[in-house]
């Protein structure tokens, strides 16, 4: 690898073409400022695209008296009081401007017979939120955002790993990386950075992600820049992962399916959530859905492969065809299974991380100077449960946010930081990870996705956290055995290492982050502290590391209610909870 580099410099770098950096590269560059976005995939090909059932907004164009003070309320109460309200309300209060703004860029929204927004159920929804695209409005999303970025000539630099981001006195000038397949390095200089790199769901076994994103790199990122991520052992277990054949075990299985009226059935066919949520149903809320599923096939009423059975045959076809058309294709694909005709098999994935950085709600701030953050990668809005369709709209609404954040921030400077110590630091770091080994970078990924699965997976006790801890630990003892070369596949073997090496760090956060909450409360379900601990646990658990590298936890009080929310917090905090599910 050529210790050569080549340098651009931009007012505004962003870290991740998804929905949330593309939002923030428009808004950076609408305010004025030169922006340049960089990419693991292909430019139209980031993990939003697999966002497919919807994205919220108290628009009531099919349910006239839904207002952003419910929108409000559903989040809140849905997440178990331990999210920034602050950040909820600008979430609903933003979010039908957002969705109205993507409409008028061309948006393939799905119409009402009046031609305005149509509107569907999500489960945990009180009123009809959801506006969607079929059942691909990730995908929709993302190509609406993409040709707003072609429009404004934004250049996006695609098929590039970041491995650190350049930070000098607790100020962020811009990243160090190198392309996937040449391993030309390009040292970026900005004035500002948006990191949107996604999550670490990827570190499950089973997972809704695909191999090459949310492996929890980006989060490592932040960590080695000085951030604090917090949160992080809060990780939502989508309910309908596929569970065959094996190289699509975990993709999803939209909750689109049961918006649309699917029932789940076991293998006695039982449509079971009558014992676990009788007036929701299907459409409970993911965790407790989720569990509902975990339970039923734990308990040795599951199917052949594991999992238990959605069923949408009851509709006709047509419906089908026209409400979830990438569901019918995509399971004739896998499975040659006609989902008009016969059940799908599913289980459990990983599919969302509710925790990440630490960000100042209005801005997306990240506490490095510089330094700003949204999407997936933050924390904060969703709490310890996230509703579906809340995502897409927080990349609209956040991505715009800190991408105009970020903006600002370059305007205000009087001078640009530039360091030469910080910059070869992060060249010599990549020259240490090329070396010859004994092992290869999947087996160390492969064993640490078992590991998440069996000690941290969606049901959690203290003594497989202990071991799961212990053998997150030793598996760093790996790292420097491993065989890093460029070859004909290009620096695939470079990319996989740091993949993991972050992965490894954000997987250790996340167990230390789960052991210390010891009560049960949304996807954190612990069976030896089955209840909710508001006296101890209604804190948020935060890490970050210290000097020598060792990831540090602590934790703080949830963050107070604003005077101007407390109403609308208390109205959400009086709902009955009983009988929510607990293993």
């Amino acid at each position: 690898m050529a210790r050569d580099h080549r340098t651009t410099v931009s007012n505004v770098l962003v870290i991740g073409a998804g929905g949330a950096g593309l939002r923030a590269a428009i808004a950076a560059h609408d305010a004025g400022r030169e922006v340049t976005i960089v990419g693991k995939r292909l430019r139209t090909d980031a993990h939003t695209v697999l966002a497919a059932g919807g994205i919220n907004a108290a628009l009531g164009t099919v349910d006239p008296d839904d207002r952003p003070r419910w929108h409000f309320l559903d989040t809140w109460n849905e997440g178990y009081f331990l999210a920034d309200p602050r950040k909820i309300e600008l979430l609903v209060e933003e979010a039908p401007h957002r969705i109205r703004e993507l409409d008028a860029w061309g948006m393939p929204f799905a119409r009402t017979p009046d031609g305005d927004l149509d509107q569907r159920y999500f489960g945990a929804h009180r009123y009809r939120r959801t506006c969607y695209a079929g059942d691909w409005t990730g995908r929709a999303m993302v190509e609406t955002l993409h040709q707003q970025v072609t429009e404004r000539g934004i250049p996006i630099v695609e098929r590039t790993y970041v491995s650190r981001l350049l930070v000098h006195d607790g100020t962020c000038f811009g990243a160090l990386a190198f392309d996937l397949a040449s391993g030309e390095r390009t040292v970026h200089l900005a004035d500002a950075v948006v990191l949107a790199g996604g999550g670490h769901t990827r570190l499950w076994r089973r997972s809704s992600s695909r191999r090459d994103e949310n492996n929890g790199d980006a989060m490592y990122l932040a960590l080695a820049a000085g951030c604090e991520l917090q949160d992080l052992e809060l990780v939502q277990f989508h309910p309908t992962g596929m569970t065959h054949p094996e190289e699509w075990a975990g993709q999803l299985v939209t909750e689109a399916v049961r918006g649309e009226g699917g029932h789940l059935k076991n293998a006695e066919g039982e449509r079971f959530m009558s014992r676990y949520d009788p007036d929701r149903m299907e459409l409970s809320t993911r965790d407790r859905v989720a569990l509902a599923n975990y339970t039923e096939i734990a308990e040795g009423r599951g199917g052949p492969n594991g999992g238990v059975f959605l069923d949408i045959s009851h509709l006709d076809r047509e419906t089908i065809r026209q409400k979830l058309p990438r569901m019918h294709r995509q399971l004739i694909e896998a499975q040659m299974l006609d989902i008009a005709e016969h059940p799908i098999e599913v289980a459990p994935t990983a599919h969302y991380s509710m925790g990440g950085v630490h960000v100042t709600p209005e801005t997306g701030a990240t506490g490095v100077e510089g330094l700003f953050a949204a999407g997936e990668i933050t924390a904060g809005l969703h709490g310890a449960n996230r509703l579906g369709g809340n995502s897409l709209t927080e990349t609209a609404v956040f991505g715009a946010r800190a991408g105009a954040a970020a903006a600002a921030h370059s305007d205000e400077l009087s001078v640009q930081l530039r360091s030469k110590a910080a910059v070869t630091a992060a060249l010599d770091e990549l020259d240490a990870c090329i070396h010859d080994g004994n092992e290869v970078v999947r087996v160390g990924q492969r064993e640490l996705r078992d590991i998440m699965w069996e000690h941290v997976g969606v049901v959690r006790d203290e003594r497989g956290l202990d071991r799961g801890v212990a053998r997150i630990r030793a598996l760093q003892e790996l790292i420097p055995e491993l065989d890093v070369q460029p070859d004909s596949q290009g620096f695939q073997d470079l990319a996989g290492v740091l993949d993991l090496r972050g992965s490894i760090v954000s997987a250790l956060a996340t167990a230390l982050s789960a052991r210390e909450r010891r009560e049960t409360r949304g996807a954190q379900q612990r069976k030896d502290h089955p209840e909710r601990d508001d006296e101890r646990q209604l804190c948020n658990h935060v890490v970050r590391l210290d000097d020598d590298g060792e990831v540090r936890l602590t934790s703080r009080p949830r963050v107070a209610v604003p005077a101007h929310l407390r109403d609308w917090a208390e109205e959400a905090e009086a709902v009955d909870t009983a009988g929510r599910l607990l293993e």
